[in-house]
């Protein structure tokens, strides 16, 4: 017996999933991360004196960690949707930060 059109069977739903959080991990973590850096490059300087290379560096070395979180939430989540909404919530502020900063001060802090 064929099953009715636009069914999708458990084992598809299930390597769809799999294939939205990687895409997650590799692409949201991506981004979160490189706004993590720029976050980081930005606000240094002003809020501790630190040089704009320090600055750039610290927040490049961080963005390693932030990537790994990233990767660890998004196959810890219980929904591929709830990976992808973890990722937007926290790429949000960080967003709007580096926006209204990079606006504010040209780029350089």
């Amino acid at each position: 017996m064929r099953r009715p059109a636009g069914v999708v069977s458990a084992g598809v739903r299930y390597r769809l999933g799999v294939a939205s959080r990687a895409v997650a991990a590799i692409a949201g973590g991506y981004g979160v991360a490189a706004l993590s850096a720029a976050l980081l490059a930005l606000c240094l300087p002003p809020l501790f004196g630190t040089s704009r290379s320090e600055a750039a560096m610290t927040g490049t070395l961080a963005s390693f960690l932030v990537f790994a979180v990233a990767v660890m939430w998004v196959f810890a989540a219980r929904t591929a949707l709830r990976a992808w909404s973890g990722l937007a919530i926290a790429a949000a502020p960080m967003g709007l930060l580096v926006f209204l900063l990079t606006r504010s001060t040209g780029g350089a802090a």
